[in-house]
């Protein structure tokens, strides 16, 4: 199974994360498929590829629950929920 999670990059208290595709038994930090964006906690920074997430929700990636929220709040969520039911 894919999932679209987070990857933690970063200094100590310092984080930064990668949103990626990667399989769901490969480790946090280790091997992804894809790189679908960036998010830095600290300044609330989040920059995602649209298509490249679409594509991966389509396809039948699940997103983790944090990665979820940061859907939601760039509205990528509603987009595919539209096109799912059209």
């Amino acid at each position: 199974m894919v999932k679209i999670r987070l990857k933690r990059l970063g200094s100590k208290f310092n984080p930064v994360y990668k949103v990626v595709a990667a399989d769901a038994r490969a480790p946090r930090d280790g091997r992804f498929i894809e790189v679908l964006g960036h998010y830095n906690p600290r300044s609330k920074e989040l920059k995602l590829e649209k298509e490249l997430v679409l594509k991966w929700l389509n396809i039948g990636a699940k997103p983790t629950d944090t990665v979820r929220n940061l859907l939601k709040k760039e509205a990528i969520i509603k987009e595919f929920a539209s096109s799912k039911n059209n």
